[in-house]
């Protein structure tokens, strides 16, 4: 008996200023500890805050050839614009994670939805809203297990300024601590 073969694709999507690129970054840098075989790409609006902005990762303990995420087994949407575009290319079985700060209509019918004012949670957990992209992650890894919640956190510790790994830390743990609490909405 072989071993399962694993992929995953997933797309975090939002505006320009959101982080998201450096949350796409920081999900495959952990995905490259756990020795899965990745590959990252983004893409973002010409205007650097504000436009639209998304990054995909592919996440599989097999080799694929095609490196574009084309149908998301997961989708962070941290705007309705972003929700609105790419839910469209979620799998029926698939995971949505929405910030319901900007987040105010979701037409998916059956995939596993997730609804948190994480840009809301952010600032008021830690007194700024810039570590919502990483408060997402923790949340979008434990719900998901795509790769180990250690090299996640080894991840955020090597991508960000000194100054601000322990901020980036609290904001992993409040993500988890959102997964473990929260239920599916029906």
């Amino acid at each position: 008996m072989g071993k399962k073969i694993f992929k995953k694709e997933i797309r975090l999507s939002g505006s320009g200023g959101q982080g998201l690129i450096t949350a796409g970054i920081i999900l495959a840098r952990a995905a490259v500890l756990d020795k899965a075989n990745v590959t990252q790409m983004q893409s973002y609006g010409p205007e650097s805050r504000g436009g639209a902005s998304r990054a995909d990762v592919i996440i599989s303990n097999a080799e694929f050839y095609y490196p574009e995420a084309t149908r998301f087994d997961v989708l962070l949407a941290l705007t309705q614009e972003a929700c609105d575009k790419y839910s469209v290319n979620l799998k029926d079985d698939g995971i949505l994670i929405a910030d319901n700060t900007f987040v105010k209509n979701i037409s998916l019918l059956d995939t596993e939805i997730y609804e948190l004012p994480f840009t809301d949670i952010a600032h008021k957990k830690l007194g700024t809203k810039l570590p919502t992209n990483i408060i997402t992650l923790g949340f979008l890894v434990r719900k998901t297990g795509v790769v180990s919640e250690a090299s996640l956190k080894k991840a955020v510790t090597n991508s960000v300024k000194p100054q601000y790994v322990d901020l980036n830390n609290k904001a992993l743990k409040i993500g988890y601590k959102l997964a473990d609490e929260y239920l599916i909405k029906d």
